[in-house]
């Protein structure tokens, strides 16, 4: 059978790669992203190439519930080594469904309620769209236990909605978003572990430190851990 051929040769790459080892598959989130709400693909990518801007250099790095970790790939570009955890079998299996040996990455079943991922190994974490997920009752022993996996001069980033987004989520987001918070509250929240906190804020595609109410998503990055007994 004939050869198929790009009408421009710099395309052919891209036919060649799709016969050697197929189309890359979504993961099961992305999938489910790109069939109802394709805008949000996007904006959730920027989040995680905010993040691995921020992180750039770091040898390794954790992520906190990485769901389907489609958007894990872009801190590959710019970290050293990354560690992605989630509470779910489920997307971890998926994720392992799905590794590419290019782009591998270590991906454990583990729940960060239930202790650190391991203690002060990590020079940076973050967590995008948790922090929501998780009870008010339980955020202290969430926010512990990612400052325990840290370094002493370890980062950590956060990222959730904000809680006067919540107007506009769909019904299965406010569902599951239990703990939005506004830009006092999540800042509080973190520098109860660490000295130093920023605040930004983001609307769509756009990080910024404009009128924090005004934002749609809140991001804080943090450093400076605090002594263990503060906390």
């Amino acid at each position: 059978m004939k050869q198929k051929t790009t009408k421009e040769v710099q395309y052919m790459d891209h036919l060649l790669l799709k016969e050697a080892q197929g189309l890359t598959p979504l993961g099961l989130r992305a999938n489910m992203t790109w069939h109802e709400d394709p805008r949000r693909f996007m904006i959730v990518l920027s989040r995680y190439k905010f993040v691995a801007k921020m992180l750039s250099g770091k040898k390794r790095v954790l992520e906190v519930g990485c769901g389907d970790a489609f958007g894990s790939r872009l801190l590959l570009q710019e970290v050293g080594s990354l560690c992605a955890i989630d509470f779910d079998p489920v997307f971890v299996e998926d994720v392992k469904n799905r590794m590419d040996k290019n782009w591998a990455f270590d991906c454990r079943v583990h729940d960060i309620l239930s202790g650190p991922v391991e203690k002060e190994a990590f020079d940076a974490a973050y967590a995008l769209d948790i922090i929501e997920h998780i009870p008010k009752t339980e955020e202290q022993r969430f926010m512990t236990n990612i400052t325990r996996s840290l370094k002493n001069d370890g980062v950590l980033i956060l990222g959730t909605p904000s809680v006067q987004s919540q107007i506009y989520a769909s019904k299965w987001s406010r569902e599951g978003h239990i703990n939005c918070k506004d830009h006092k509250e999540l800042k509080e929240l973190v520098l109860g572990y660490f000295e130093n906190v920023f605040l930004f804020s983001m609307n769509d595609e756009v990080v910024h430190t404009g009128f924090s109410p005004m934002a749609h998503y809140l991001f804080v990055i943090a450093c400076g851990k605090k002594p263990e007994r503060n906390f």
